[in-house]
This record gives C-alpha cells, structure tokens and sequence, in this order.
C-alpha cells in the first residue's frame, strides 16, 4: 500500500470537521473544503471542540492540540486537493450538490487518488457518474458515523466500476485512522441504516400509538437493549430533517417499511430539528 501522506475533506461541518482532525490525530494533514473561509473555519473550531472532548474521556492528551490542529488546513477552494491521496466527501446529502462537488475534483486531483462519498444514503454507482470513466475504478463510498472521533465503524461501499486494489487502499486508510470498516453492497442506505431506520420508524410509530414516551423509550433502549444512546436523543442529534430526507429515500427505494412517520414530519415543519436549534423530541433550550 502506498503510505498516506495527505487528504481532503469536502465540508466543515459535524461529519466533516471530525472526519477531518481523525486523519490529523495520526499526523496525516488535511485540507477541509467548505464553500467561504468562514464556514471552513468554523469547521476547525468544531474540532477544537471535538478534542476537549476526547481529552476529558481521557483519549487525547491536551498537550497536542495546537500540533493536532495545525493539521487541518480550512479552505475555500480546490487549489490544496491536488496532491491528496483520498478525499472524503461530506457535503449535504443531495445528490446534485454531491455531483458538482465531484465534477470539480475530477478535474484536479492525481489519477490515484481515492474519491469517497460519506453518503449515508445515496447509490455510490450513481455518484461516480460525476467523475470520468478512468477515474471510477478509484471511486467508492466510505460512510462514517457521528460522532467520527469516537465511533469506529466505517461501511466501505464498491460502486460498479470500483477496483479491487482501491477497495483494499480506503480500508487500510480506514485503519490507518483508527476505524474498523466494513465491505457493504452499494444499495440505497447501505447496512445500517436500514436497520437504524426501521428501528427509528417503528420507535416513532409507538409514541403515536401513546404506547411510551420518547424518553421512557430511550430508556428502555438502553437499559433493556444495552445501547449507548436512545432512538430519540440520537435522532435528536443526527437532526430530524435529515432523518427525514434519509427515509425518503429509503421509502423511495424499498417501499411502505420505511415510509416516514406524521409526527417525524410535524417536528421538521415545526423546525423542532434537534439540538442544533435547541428543540427536537427533547427540549435543548436551558442547555445552550
């Protein structure tokens, strides 16, 4: 395998910044695109963040910071993608927004270079259309889970096209960066997602019902089930709009199983989004 030197990362936003300081916290530097210099620093202020984190869990040593920051390079522009080895796409889970953003680094970075998706959602096969019919081979999905920094899993996703050899690359990459990924078919949410969904649609359907409340829910999620978090804390902090496009499009894919429930709906037209706007199925407001 060649050696990892540096990457790119497309959005500085939650997934982004954190996919971002997880190649620098191993010394690979990597230039984190947003669309102006505000919002890519920004980006490197949530990793800040991120590391306090980890340093009172006990996972970083607080001296490095300064070092570990100066690795991520916020920009607003293509100009540092050139000489990157992998980038990581993390824009808005819009197909057409995704495309663009391909269509641009198609144009400027090396042959070998790895392009990858973080769709959590999106056919990887329609994606790689963006780029030329050499770059495919080189073109797949690596799909993170939030919070990057602490959460290990990556679903490693071949498109059609998607050679073996750069298959194998990103899951060296993968473990390069402390992540265990997994080979998951490129269908429409991918493996766990479709699981997380149907869990997250069917705990739903029992708050309609009145059969619990999202907080007695969560309990029972994590005290009978042994998850870490709850279906509704964790909606809460994926953000119920994009819970919302995600089922959507799996609904689109697979039929009624994953058809949206009404009060997922009425929380989004409510702009009850999660903790990003401070109300979601918890009440954030006295926390901000």
């Amino acid at each position: 395998m060649s050696e990892l030197k540096k990457a790119g990362v497309l959005g500085a936003g939650m997934m982004g910044s954190e996919i971002a300081l997880c190649f620098a916290l191993v010394g690979v530097e990597a230039a984190m695109k947003d669309v102006d210099m505000e919002t890519a620093k920004g980006g490197l202020e949530r990793a800040d963040k991120a590391l306090d984190r980890l340093a009172k869990k006990g996972l970083f040593d607080a001296a490095d910071k300064e070092k570990t920051l100066a690795l991520i390079r916020p920009t607003d522009n293509f100009d540092l993608f050139s000489e990157v080895d992998i980038v990581i796409e993390a824009v808005f889970e819009n197909f057409e927004v995704k495309k663009d953003n391909f269509s641009a680094l198609d144009r400027i970075c090396k042959s070998d270079c790895i392009l990858a998706t973080n769709t959590s959602s999106l056919r990887v096969t329609a994606l790689a259309t963006a780029v030329g019919e050499d770059r495919r081979p080189y073109f797949l999905g690596t799909h993170f889970f939030s919070p990057v920094s602490l959460m290990k899993l990556v679903e490693v996703v071949p498109g059609l096209e998607t050679a073996e050899e750069a298959v194998a690359r990103a899951m060296e990459i993968c473990r390069t960066i402390g992540k265990t990924p997994i080979r998951v078919k490129d269908v429409a949410g991918f493996a766990v997602n479709r699981l997380l969904h149907a869990m997250w649609i069917e705990a739903e359907r029992c708050v309609e019902e009145g059969v619990a409340t999202p907080e007695d829910i969560d309990i029972g999620c994590k005290l009978g089930l042994g998850h870490p978090i709850g279906p509704f804390a964790l909606m809460d902090h994926v953000t119920n709009d994009i819970t919302l496009v995600i089922q959507n499009i799996l609904h689109e894919a697979y039929g009624p199983r994953f058809m949206p429930r009404p009060v997922l709906r009425q929380k989004v037209d409510a702009g009850h989004s999660g903790r990003r706007t401070g109300r979601g199925w918890y009440d954030y407001r006295d926390k901000k």
